[in-house]
């Protein structure tokens, strides 16, 4: 198969999720695009927002190295966070390069393109949007929390989540990717502020909801306090076809292997339980299951398994 036939596959996401299933797609025999997030305004990524009126780098920055072949050592300088320093503390290395590349193309997805070709970057990166936006949340009380790092921290139930500005437009390069993909999926994380940020650009929920290619959304393992507690499957689901239009998802990915007592007692201290794999609302929606044990056992924390994941997602392709 030519390059040219290779199936294509889009990843849309941010946070901690996406780069897990980034790292086990790369090495497969496909065209991959990762759409990122930049809604986030927290840390070294949140300063450098305000300071320089930037998208946000931070989630761009850890889909780059998990796309990149580059040496270790490499990817360590990248990735290399200052723990001191006047102005620099809290930085990380790979948010300031972007930064800096902006500066000196002018734009912010050139800037992500040349430190792609310098760390050997497997797949296309785009960022959502090539714009600076803010991520506001409608609780269920009607009151609105401004900024991507607040919503989770006053613990109300969360309505619905908006952008502004309102004119802002996606990257066409994004919508190009989702209107071409074999393959869509929708990455685990953060449901309202790192995964639907993504979902709600104008033109991202329109290519969605009329995409060519099956539309798969990797359901989290764990709920999350602040955003999903007491959510089972169906309700993230939900949230999404809320935002986005109830033709977007086609098929869900679910955890169907019991979590451990121990990892749960973890989980309990972060008000975080396991999802509910509600199956009878899932088929009622019309969504094709997949379920398996996806994750990575080896690890103290809940994580998708790399490997498990990108073999899971690659037999959905037609």
């Amino acid at each position: 198969m030519n390059k040219e036939q290779l199936p294509k596959v889009v990843v849309i996401g941010g946070g901690t999720g996406m780069p897990v299933l980034l790292r086990g797609l790369k090495s497969l025999p496909i065209h991959l695009t990762a759409l990122v997030t930049v809604a986030d305004d927290g840390g070294s990524t949140g300063r450098l927002r305000t300071e320089m009126d930037i998208p946000a780098p931070g989630d761009i920055r850890n889909v780059i190295a998990a796309l990149s072949d580059a040496e270790p050592m490499l990817l360590d300088l990248f990735q290399h966070r200052f723990a001191n320093g006047n102005g620099l503390s809290g930085h990380s290395m790979g948010n300031l390069l972007l930064a800096a590349l902006t500066s000196i193309t002018g734009d912010f997805y050139t800037g992500i393109k040349e430190i792609s070709r310098v760390l050997n970057v497997k797949g296309k990166i785009y960022p959502i949007s090539n714009e600076s936006m803010s991520l506001h949340a409608k609780m269920e009380d009607g009151t609105i929390v401004s900024g991507e790092s607040n919503i989770p921290l006053v613990k109300k139930r969360i309505e619905s989540v908006f952008l502004s500005p309102q004119s802002i437009q996606p990257l066409p390069n994004a919508v190009r990717a989702i209107n071409n993909a074999d393959l869509v999926v929708i990455s685990p994380g953060s449901l309202y502020t790192s995964i639907l940020p993504n979902l709600i650009i104008p033109k991202i929920d329109i290519a969605l909801n009329n995409s060519k290619g099956k539309v798969v959304y990797v359901c989290n393992v764990m709920t999350q306090a602040g955003e999903t507690t007491g959510f089972t499957a169906s309700d993230h689901v939900q949230a999404i076809r809320n935002h986005v239009g109830n033709e977007c998802v086609d098929s869900i990915v679910v955890h169907n292997e019991p979590i451990s007592e121990s990892v749960r007692d973890v989980y309990a201290e972060e008000n975080a339980e396991p999802v509910v794999y509600d199956t009878e609302q899932l088929l009622e929606m019309n969504l094709q299951i997949i379920e398996g044990d996806i994750i990575d056992h080896s690890k103290s924390t809940l994580r998708h398994d790399t490997h498990k994941i990108a073999k899971l997602l690659y037999s959905l392709i037609d």
